[in-house]
């Protein structure tokens, strides 16, 4: 007989191993499928998905390696701090984000033995449907559910005509497992991969070039962000970022490689030694037996679901990158508990208004809500308000004024709308701006609350002052 279960998670990234948790918590007997073991020397199934193995997690250790490396070589002088002849151990480096990503995956494994979720290594994928149950494939054996939940990820999109080898052409997992800084590394896309990949390996001395098809630097940010964003990556920290680029070909020598693009109406060729493909994600949908149940899939190639993530099956959910929305690993897990919750009968909700967005570059980017350009194409009427970090105190004694914090509230009601921050930081900082919009709080609740001093929160304080023009340091 079949193994039952009242849940199988297929997936076990962050939507997916948070759904799982989540729901043997609220005690329904859970399974977790999961088939990819990506760089575990021996060989077994890796919790955690692409975000904790091959993106989130060992990116951001990679950014503080390189960010300290950098700190030592320019900014510890201001502080009366003499170093001499520092040296990067590219090796050491990798290894230690390594270990962080075995410690968490590890972590994951115990906290499915501590609430008795059951890991079932293999390929999951839709076999049929039985009486009030459905018949999933894991590697050939099959389990039985009440409920199941598709959380499969995304995977990295790549372009026609470049092969990734994740050696020399690399998307996001190849270029976190550099064994030394490139001379000249290129890189297609800057978006969040691009910039972040981007400025670690300029930090430990690269020549960076990345070429972006858009014709907009950061597009989804704030403009007043991204002009402040570009200033720093490009004038500061030697960044080469060239705009509405067209690719038209790659080729590799024993030279390194070659890329052909044209700019406006000029053709030109950039040669590096290594490549990054940073252009975006792909939801993961492919053999699951989607179309043996006829599991529906919207114009862009996910899994349709309403606002609850409900698909069009009976008892068949979907949370994460494989369905709408920005493929932010928080938003997964969001989802995650809100489908666990729905299916034991609470109400589960997720506001996907007030998803936060973060860049952990150096100056870090984070805003939630609408951008001011958003707010004047749609006719809204708001005030905006501006601080800099420059006239912060905590700011001046870290050594680090670049950038500010934006607030946009309504102009009727003064209920916060958007919040925008560039600035060290600026990720943990975000988050007192969700807590309030989730809340529906206006500028003037934030403008009440006593913020410690001195903290680089207080700028958020100021910027809610400042909406009503009554700011007290600036």
């Amino acid at each position: 007989m079949a193994k039952q279960f009242d849940v199988v998670v297929i997936g076990a990234g962050p939507g997916g191993y948070v759904a799982a948790i989540r729901a043997a918590q609220l005690g329904m007997s859970t399974a977790c499928i999961e088939s990819r073991s990506y760089a575990d020397p021996k060989g077994e199934v890796r919790l955690g998905g692409t975000c904790l193995n091959e993106g989130c997690i060992p990116s951001k250790a990679l950014l503080q390696s390189s960010e300290l490396f950098d700190q030592a070589g320019h900014s510890f002088v201001m502080h009366g701090i003499t170093v001499g002849d520092i040296k990067m151990d590219v090796a050491t480096m990798i290894r230690r984000k390594d270990n962080i990503v075995t410690q968490l995956t590890s972590g994951i494994r115990g906290l499915f033995k501590k609430y008795k979720v059951t890991l079932l290594p293999g390929h999951g994928k839709f076999a049929g449907r039985g009486d009030g149950h459905w018949q999933v494939d894991v590697g050939g054996e099959i389990v039985e559910a009440r409920h199941v939940i598709v959380a499969t990820g995304s995977r990295a999109r790549h372009l026609d005509g470049i092969p990734v080898d994740n050696k020399v052409i690399c998307d996001n997992a190849g270029a976190l497992c550099f064994d030394q800084a490139p001379k000249r590394l290129g890189v297609i896309g800057a978006g969040v991969i691009g910039l972040e990949l981007g400025s670690v390996w300029k930090r430990l001395g690269s020549e960076v070039t990345i070429l972006e098809a858009l014709p907009d630097f950061l597009a989804a940010a704030d403009q007043s962000v991204a002009r402040e964003a570009w200033k720093v990556f490009t004038q500061k920290q030697g960044l080469n970022i060239q705009l509405g680029i067209k690719i038209n070909k790659v080729t590799q020598s024993k030279k390194g490689i070659a890329v052909e693009y044209e700019s406006g109406d000029e053709a030109k060729t950039l040669e590096v030694d290594k490549l990054i493909v940073s252009v975006g994600r792909m939801a993961n949908t492919a053999d699951l037996g989607i179309e043996s149940v006829a599991l529906k899939l919207d114009d862009k190639g996910r899994i349709a679901v309403d606002g609850h993530c409900r698909t069009n099956l009976e008892n068949v959910w979907a949370v994460g990158d494989i369905v709408r929305g920005p493929m932010l690993a928080h938003k997964g897990m969001e989802e995650g508990v809100m489908v666990a919750e729905l299916i034991a009968g609470q109400a589960g909700h997720v506001n996907y208004d007030v998803i936060p967005w973060v860049m952990y570059t150096h100056p870090e980017i984070a805003w939630v809500g609408k951008t001011e350009q958003q707010l004047k194409n749609e006719g809204i009427e708001y005030r905006a308000a501006q601080i800099p970090f420059a006239a912060n105190g905590r700011a001046l004694g870290q050594g680090d004024t670049t950038g500010f914090v934006k607030m946009l509230a309504d102009a009727r009601t003064d209920r916060i709308l958007g919040v925008h921050v560039i600035g060290s930081n600026a990720s943990e900082l975000i988050a007192e701006a969700v807590v309030a919009m989730e809340f529906g709080a206006s500028s003037e609740d934030i403008a009440r609350i006593c913020h410690a001093h001195p903290t680089l929160s207080e700028a958020m304080h100021e910027a809610a002052l400042a909406v009503d023009k009554r700011s007290l340091h600036f």
